[in-house]
């Protein structure tokens, strides 16, 4: 007699259906109800930091360009004050197979797959991921299949996400499309069991590990031009794995001193899942809808435990408007040469305003930047924004309206970077953890766990969880 194939039989089977699907038992790292051992999980990667650079540079991946934007550094010392406006670098990973920095974590679940005997890879995915794992897939001779949420019930789709669906199928994947909704994962699982491919997600460890190499060649290249390691980078935010991987790299490379800032669009007030909001936003990622959910809980993630965990990496969270990001765009292009994807700038646009709070000789870094396309180039997107009812017009960005309008600065200067507050998202990650593990008394165990998940002491999770009424014991652990 076959499996049951209703949505409630396959949920139940999902951590069998993954574990076989990725030959990783995730319960060897549980201690206990709420706390993982994490680095233990990330060590299983099973490669060092140089042997994951000789299996990117064997596919063409990584030692990407490291640009200086001299006319938008020139363009922000116009209005920093006296002394400030730092030099602004961009880590050029268009430059990569497929046109993004996902490659660097496809190379190394293809590895892991092609190594375990796995005859294709499979991903849940609207982005860049989906065409850089087909990419890399075809270069190891593996089949490849992706899943895209492109469509709302109108069966109309954004064209970002359709022209990302273009590529993935000259790469020669499969592609397999569907409507906004829950059953995104169900079906993957499905896709998993029916197939016994790998399940190449964006969250597992060698998802994360891969990209640890950008963050060491941003070190490299940073000390190499100017003798100093990078004052700040800024990484554009949506599921965590780019901040992840792009500081534990940095940290690998001994950059101590550098600020890590994560930037995301502000979309809020939208429902990222919600079938009347899918079509009214202008970015498929990089935004709120992601950034925030996923670092205030991971594990909303295709794994029982994802390896991005933003919270214990970013310092700062600045938030930019989806004007901005699109002048941001027009700015590299006309300036410096660059035509690159929107929803890559976000980084950028935050970056501008950010490098005029830094003196001249400082170094700010845009992490990375994508490939653009006819459905990713800016005049695509906001043609489909305002047959979407969305008003696109000039003005202040501090007029929009996620889902009602786009404002595009008119100068420069109206380009902002607006905080977001961490300790507010780590109140909310404590929150949700405690609600996730179904804890009525927390110990010391997990006490240590929240205060490593937080990038904060034992002192904060303790206050935070008495200001949330939720009862915690300082004893031994049991």
């Amino acid at each position: 007699m076959g499996r049951a194939r209703d949505y409630q039989s396959v949920m139940q089977r999902r951590e069998d259906i993954i574990k076989e699907a990725l030959g990783l038992d995730y319960s060897r790292f549980a201690r206990g109800d709420m706390a993982f051992d994490y680095e233990a999980m990330m060590r299983e990667v099973g490669y060092s930091l140089e042997e994951t650079r000789t299996i990117q540079r064997d596919l063409g991946v990584g030692d990407t360009p490291l640009v200086e934007l001299r006319n938008l550094t020139a363009l922000v010392r116009s209005f920093a004050p006296s002394g400030m406006g730092a030099r602004i670098l961009l880590k050029d990973e268009a430059a990569n197979p497929s046109g993004s920095f996902k490659a660097r974590r496809a190379a190394l679940s293809v590895q892991r797959a092609k190594e375990q005997g796995y005859r294709g890879v499979i991903a849940a995915t609207s982005g860049n991921y989906g065409a850089a794992l087909a990419s890399q897939a075809a270069m190891r001779g593996l089949d490849c299949i992706i899943v895209q949420e492109v469509f709302d019930s109108r069966m109309i789709g954004q064209p970002e996400i359709v022209e990302k669906g273009r590529k993935c199928e000259a790469y020669g994947a499969e592609v397999h499309q569907m409507t906004v909704g829950p059953e995104l994962f169900y079906y993957m699982l499905l896709l998993l069991e029916d197939t016994g491919y790998f399940n190449a997600s964006l969250y597992t460890p060698y998802g994360i590990a891969g990209i640890e190499t950008l963050g060491y060649e941003i070190a490299e290249g940073v000390r190499e031009k100017y003798d100093r390691d990078p004052d700040a980078v800024v990484v554009t935010h949506a599921g965590g794995g780019n901040i992840t991987g792009t500081t534990r790299g940095l940290m690998q490379a001994g950059c101590q001193d550098t600020q890590i800032i994560a930037a995301s669009v502000d979309i809020s007030g939208l429902h990222m899942a919600g079938d009347a909001d899918f079509n009214r936003k202008s970015f498929t990622t990089g935004h709120t809808g992601f950034g925030i959910p996923f670092a205030t809980w991971p594990d909303r993630a295709d794994v029982p435990r994802n390896a991005a965990r933003p919270l214990r990496y970013m310092q700062r969270y600045v938030l930019v408007h989806q004007g901005e990001v699109f002048y941001a765009t027009e700015l590299l292009s006309v300036l410096d040469g660059l035509e690159r994807g929107p929803a890559g700038n976000t980084a950028l646009a935050a970056a501008l305003p950010l490098a005029a709070e830094l003196p001249r000789e400082a170094v700010i870094v845009v992490q990375e930047s994508e490939y653009t396309g006819a459905g990713k180039h800016p005049t695509a997107q906001l043609t489909f924004a305002r047959e979407n009812g969305v008003a696109v017009r000039t003005g202040d960005p501090a007029d929009s309206v996620p889902g009602a309008s786009i404002v595009i600065p008119e100068e420069v200067e109206q380009v902002r970077a607006r905080e977001h507050s961490l300790d507010r998202m780590r109140t909310s990650l404590i929150r949700n953890a405690v609600a996730f593990a179904d804890m009525d008394v927390l110990g010391p165990r997990e006490i240590r766990f929240l205060a490593e998940e937080t990038a904060r002491d034992e002192t904060f999770v303790t206050g935070t969880l008495e200001s949330l009424g939720i009862r915690y014991e300082m004893g031994s652990d049991a």
